[in-house]
């Protein structure tokens, strides 16, 4: 029995000796600069990876240390590591979509649209549809001569598309612009001069003085149209799907935040993760302009994902417009619009409603406000449902945008735990114009108050808003610590003192942005026992000048220690 100890003992010690006691990587990342957003160990230069997980993490000297035979080596050469981004609230199929479409993101005129929709009329059978999105006529440089209440008329458009309707989303998601063809097949006739405005619930059929549709559709309006459009094939939303996750992979995001899908997104998105196709992280909300479908969720409770790949646990509610088609419900009037407050576009009632049922069975509850007065209508209610729901005391429900904000509200997140779901973005492209719709007292007292909202305790999540803005997170990074338009103006940036440090914006794309999902002890740093999750930049945007940011790019992504992404 003694010589059995003893060559056991020299076995053991002829073990250490060789390997160290260390267990043999996967792969290694050596010679970086991490940033780990661990606050007890803030920086390294290499990780270990083990079966998809963070094996260990420190210098390239020591994590060399855990390299095998059978080890693969990723010499960074001083490139910078973080977490894998978070994109915290941006919209799936849409992102796949505008690669299928006409992508009207960057143009600057109205007559460069008409261009665009002719293009692609020259190569359309008659009678098919011509689809598309991203116009957003405050970022025009130059408006059409003939406007109706700030948006361009319909004339144009109709004239070079005579056998085709068309669609065209808005940037914002909350109007639509149609042609003549298209309007006539939703029965959207003129009314008489008597009656200049059709009102439909919820949105409006914009219209001449004389009872003309302008083409122009706000809010649920844009479902008079849209309803009509063929579905989609198989085949195509596969397609969609694939784009939005070569996009997802190419920009650095290894988890996404899907903003509001219904069973059929859920169904394809689980297909693709069996088939071993999803190449990113999903956390889904359930679109509450589904009514059948929350009931089917009611009764079958959260998807948790033991493999943290598709998650479903959450409850997308839209309860107002966007700014930019005045449909952001406000305290007080526009501005520039007397007379007009936006409205809300689902009954209040229903945060009441879910947000008990959210409490009761599990679901997290993110609601969309942009106006100050849909901010303060959702916070009211939250907090009803939480002095209902004593015992639930982890939540985490969530405001999406949280854009506009009456000062006497912003402590409230932090007080009631409730996230900021921003799109610092947002700041860079409607800034500009968004004082002409709130003054300057409204912009500067409670919009985009991002530090006043990490002042008062509440936890930011960041992202774009995608296909609304590019899915880019370098350009939404930017317009955090920066506060400026992606043109580097004004100097200094808006409301300066608004601005995120470079370790706040990259915490609220990264772990706040993992602990808006459930899953900060999961990911979001880069700490022993975590997904391998990373963004690899080729520059330091941690450390850079402000005015190279922008000229960062993906240099590689990795989830769960694959790399889905490499820039060549």
């Amino acid at each position: 029995m003694k010589n059995i100890n003893v060559i056991i003992l020299l076995g053991l010690f002829f073990y250490s000796c060789v390997s160290g006691n260390k267990k043999s990587a996967d792969q290694v990342f050596i010679n970086g600069i991490i940033y780990t957003v661990n606050e007890i160990n803030p920086m390294a230069e290499a990780v270990a990876v083990k079966d998809g997980l963070i094996l260990a993490v420190g210098t390239s000297e020591e994590i060399k240390e855990y390299i095998g035979k059978q080890t693969e080596v990723i010499d960074l050469k001083g490139k910078t590591m973080t977490p894998g981004f978070i994109e915290s609230h941006a919209h799936l199929m849409g992102i796949g979509y505008n690669k299928l479409e006409i992508d009207l993101m960057y143009v600057q005129t109205y007559d460069e649209l008409i261009e665009k929709v002719a293009e692609a009329a020259a190569k359309a059978e008659p009678g098919e549809w011509i689809t598309g999105r991203g116009w957003h006529q405050d970022k025009w440089i130059k408006m059409p001569d003939n406007t109706v209440k700030g948006f361009q008329t319909h004339d144009q458009l109709s004239a070079v598309t005579p056998n085709n309707p068309v669609y065209l989303a808005h940037a914002s998601g909350h109007a639509s612009f149609v042609n003549q063809k298209a309007m006539e097949l939703a029965g959207i006739t003129p009314l008489g001069s008597e009656n200049p405005r059709q009102v439909v619930e919820g949105g409006e059929v914009l219209r001449d003085e004389l009872g003309n549709p302008t083409g122009v559709l706000v809010e649920r309006a844009s479902y008079l149209v849209s309803k009509l459009i063929p579905a989609d094939t198989p085949e195509r939303r596969e397609k969609a799907l694939e784009l939005a996750l070569q996009e997802l992979a190419e920009k650095g995001i290894t988890s996404f935040h899907d903003a509001g899908s219904g069973q059929d997104v859920i169904d394809l998105v689980e297909k693709f993760k069996n088939e071993g196709r999803l190449t990113s992280r999903m956390y889904i909300m359930l679109s509450s302009r589904q009514p059948d479908l929350l009931q089917e969720w009611y009764k079958r409770g959260p998807k948790i994902d033991p493999d943290h790949m598709v998650t479903v646990r959450s409850i997308k509610l839209n309860m107002d417009g966007a700014l930019g088609p005045w449909g952001a419900w406000l305290l007080e009037d526009y501005e520039d619009k007397p007379g007009h407050r936006g409205h809300e576009t689902m009954p209040m009632a229903l945060v009441s409603e879910v947000s008990e049922k959210g409490l009761e069975l599990g679901f997290q509850v993110c609601s969309h406000a942009i106006g100050d007065r849909t901010n303060r209508e959702v916070l009211d209610r939250y907090e009803a449902a939480f002095a209902k729901f004593p015992n639930v005391t982890d939540h985490r429900f969530r405001i999406e945008h949280a854009q506009h904000l009456h000062p006497d509200d912003i402590s409230r997140f932090g007080e009631m735990g409730v996230i900021a779901a921003i799109q610092a973005i947002h700041l860079s492209s409607d800034r500009p114009w968004a004082i002409g719709r709130l003054g300057a007292k409204r912009i500067k007292d409670g919009a985009y108050v991002w530090q006043k909202l990490l002042q008062s305790g509440a936890v930011i999540s960041n992202g774009t808003d995608a296909p609304v803005e590019p899915l880019d997170p370098i350009p939404s990074f930017y317009a955090s610590v920066t506060r400026k338009t992606l043109k580097m103006t004004p100097e200094g940036g808006y409301e300066p003192d608004q601005k995120m440090t470079r370790e706040q914006a990259l915490k609220s794309y990264t772990l706040d942005g993992a602990f808006s999902e459930f899953e900060e002890a999961y990911k979001g740093s880069i700490e022993v026992g975590k997904a391998a999750d990373f963004t690899i930049f080729e520059r330091n945007i941690m450390e850079i000048p402000e005015n190279e940011i922008l000229q960062t790019k993906v240099a590689m992504t990795v989830v769960g220690g694959k790399i889905v992404y490499k820039a060549e």
